[in-house]
């Protein structure tokens, strides 16, 4: 009896400092996102902060409760071994140091294997990290009042943790219309990115790793790639991204590419143009590079377009663990800028002349800009970007506008947190189209062919979590109908394009990546 006392005395002293660590740390994670939207000049009243906490504590709490869990339980037990062989006096601090610094250790592995850079966002700043960490030490202080010295059951408490995680999964339902036929156009790519068509049909393709492809008017792909691509910086979400001909390109056989460069611990998003021989580039200059550096690889945008007066429009990323800098004018990250071919910023963009901010930026509060094109049929820029859990968007536009991110979104954290409390927010502007949960899109195009005219002038946008197209048609800023399209494929799609003999190709996302040609029965 004494012994099962004892072993139900330190179960119920872990799953008291469990259950405070986990609701501390879910309060901090909170407080600290609330505090960055307020250092962008929001105000937070009371009631919305109320309303946010009560949010994650019913949607953030059963996930950090799990991760904080797991490393309590691992590291509660090794400091009452170590408090075991020191003496009692060191139990307190074995247990509030071990909680900290285990919960440090987990943070750094669920980043490591998590597909985004920082699963947790509060722990995105020092001043974040280190209030989690606090939190955690102050539950290894109550474990360490309450506890015994028993170590029996902690093995067993840690197994219980782990057993209980489990992933939901979901299939939605194909798409059924049969008025068209989709066939391999091409295939043998390596995680192929973006796609462009050449006036004499045939196409150029980047691979995410740093290749650059030639593929013919028949759908033959030339067996090495070309030579002469810029040094590309290829981890995680970055890569080479885009491949754009230049308006000219009939006269002068330029192209250019976007694409990240640097290192892991200093990167950015660089644009570079060359001149396309047959089997290599030459005069390759770099023409862009986004402004400041940032550490990790995600979130970099990278598509391209040109606008009817011959400026370069270039799309950018936040960053991921940079999302207040989407609302900073003094640099690129969540931004998208014009710029001339060579380099040099037009002088009608709309924030030159303005001081502490950069000349380039045509529009800004993006999160991950990967979808752009130019309707030349209205005469428009439409681009999509991705949202976290939920709240993609698709948006017209227009210079100098703010497009809200983080202040304003439909998503939530991937944790469950809340990211903003306003999905509308005085300001900025909201999205013609967005998407709860996420499609996780990625490339676009305004289909302009003659073999779909029931479709001429929508909006095509590929998916990569979805695994679908959406046929979007936009009245105005605001779309009027959506329609699913392709699902039967079961593929990513990273990029879209109507190509000039009308049909629709498609660019899966995989190590073992194909062209698809959709075209009408």
């Amino acid at each position: 009896m004494n012994n099962q006392g004892s072993l139900f005395s330190l179960f119920k002293a872990f799953f008291l400092a469990w259950m405070l660590g986990s609701l501390l740390g879910t309060l901090v994670q909170s407080q600290v996102n609330l505090y960055a939207l307020q250092n962008l000049g929001m105000a937070i009243p009371l009631n919305i902060r109320i309303e946010t906490t009560i949010h994650d504590l019913g949607n953030f709490l059963p996930v950090y409760a799990v991760i904080f869990g797991c490393s309590f339980a691992v590291s509660q037990a090794i400091a009452l071994l170590f408090a075991r062989f020191t003496g009692t006096a060191w139990r307190t601090f074995w247990c509030a140091f071990g909680a900290a610094l285990g919960l440090w250790v987990t943070f750094k592995v669920v980043d490591m294997i998590a597909p985004m850079p920082i699963l947790v966002s509060s722990t995105r700043t020092a001043g974040g990290m280190f209030s989690m960490l606090v939190m955690a030490a102050v539950s290894g202080v109550l474990f360490a009042k309450l506890s015994t010295r028993n170590l029996v059951l902690t093995p067993a408490l840690l197994a219980l943790l782990i057993a209980g995680i489990a992933l939901p999964s979901g299939q939605a339902v194909a798409q059924s219309d049969k008025s068209y036929k989709i066939e391999t156009f091409a295939d043998g790519l390596n995680s192929p990115w973006s796609m462009a068509f050449l006036p004499d049909g045939r196409a150029l393709i980047t691979e995410k790793p740093g290749q650059l492809r030639l593929v013919g008017a028949d759908g033959k792909l030339v067996k090495n790639p070309l030579t002469g691509v810029p040094n590309v910086f290829y981890s995680g979400q970055a890569g080479l991204f885009d491949v754009l001909p230049a308006v000219d390109f009939a006269q002068s056989q330029q192209i250019f590419l976007s694409y990240a460069c640097g290192t892991r611990s200093a990167n950015h998003l660089c644009v570079a143009s060359a001149k396309l021989g047959e089997n290599s580039l030459s005069n390759v200059k770099e023409i862009f590079r986004s402004q400041t550096a940032k550490s990790g690889s995600a979130h970099y945008g990278g598509r391209m377009a040109w606008l009817p007066d011959n400026t370069l429009i270039v799309t950018l990323g936040d960053g991921y663990s940079y999302r207040e800098e989407a609302q900073n004018l003094s640099n690129h990250l969540g931004k998208i800028v014009r710029i001339q071919a060579d380099g040099s910023v037009p002088k009608d963009n709309p924030f030159v002349g303005k001081q502490g901010a950069k000349p380039e930026i045509y529009s800004y509060g993006h999160r991950n800009v990967q979808g752009l094109a130019y309707d030349a049929i209205n005469k428009r820029l439409i681009a999509h970007e991705h949202g976290p859990r939920g709240g993609d968007e698709v948006n017209v536009i227009t210079p100098g506008t703010n497009y809200g991110w983080p202040k304003a979104t439909y998503g939530i954290d991937y944790t469950g947190a809340q990211i903003s409390p306003f999905k509308v927010y005085e300001g900025t502007q909201q999205p013609a189209i967005y998407w709860v949960p996420s499609i996780a899109p990625s490339g676009i195009t305004v289909y302009n062919g003659d073999m779909f005219p029931q479709w001429k002038g929508n909006l095509l946008v590929g998916a990569l979590k979805a695994q679908q197209v959406s046929r979007v048609v936009l009245k105005g800023n605001k779309a009027s109908e959506e329609e699913v399209l392709f699902k039967e494929v079961g593929a990513r799609f990273r990029d879209i394009r109507t190509g000039p003999d009308g049909a629709i190709y498609l660019l899966t996302d995989s190590s073992d990546g194909k062209v698809l040609r959709v075209s009408a029965r």
